[in-house]
């Protein structure tokens, strides 16, 4: 019986595990809708798209275009309203599954998928900023 070399055996793992990358089906923001949005001091939050399709993932581009920190944060009035409550009490921004926190002059991407209809918001819950009026409503058909 003749001994496969362990080289050959290393390879043969290896081009097995390319060959299953690239035939993989890739990640759900490789294809998702993209939504630009832009962050200002003016405490405006302006959307490229706010009609949105529910069950498909959407990555928003998320541009703070300002000179101070900002956040995004996606979830209807009830989420922002418990948001808005937990920064009062600790106020310190950090990335969730439906939010991130974007330094003054950067672009931060967050993928998130709406899973029903209905009435969405994005908000920035900075001291002051939601309450200034910094929010913007995302439909979801």
């Amino acid at each position: 019986m003749r001994r496969v070399r362990p080289i050959l055996l290393v390879w043969f793992l290896l081009a097995s595990v390319l060959v299953a990358a690239c035939a993989s089906t890739g990640s759900p923001a490789a294809s998702a809708t993209r939504v630009e949005v832009k962050l200002s001091d003016a405490l405006q939050i302006d959307l490229a798209v706010i009609t949105l399709k529910a069950g498909s993932p959407v990555t928003f581009v998320v541009t703070n275009a300002g000179a101070i920190d900002h956040e995004f944060v996606i979830g209807d009035q009830q989420a922002q309203d418990d948001h808005e409550n937990e920064m009062a009490a600790m106020p310190m921004t950090m990335d969730e599954p439906n939010a991130i926190s974007v330094k003054a002059g950067t672009t931060k991407e967050l993928t998130y998928t709406f899973k029903d209809p209905g009435t969405y918001l994005a908000g920035c819950h900075v001291a002051g900023h939601y309450l200034a009026g910094m929010k913007a409503t995302i439909t979801v058909q």
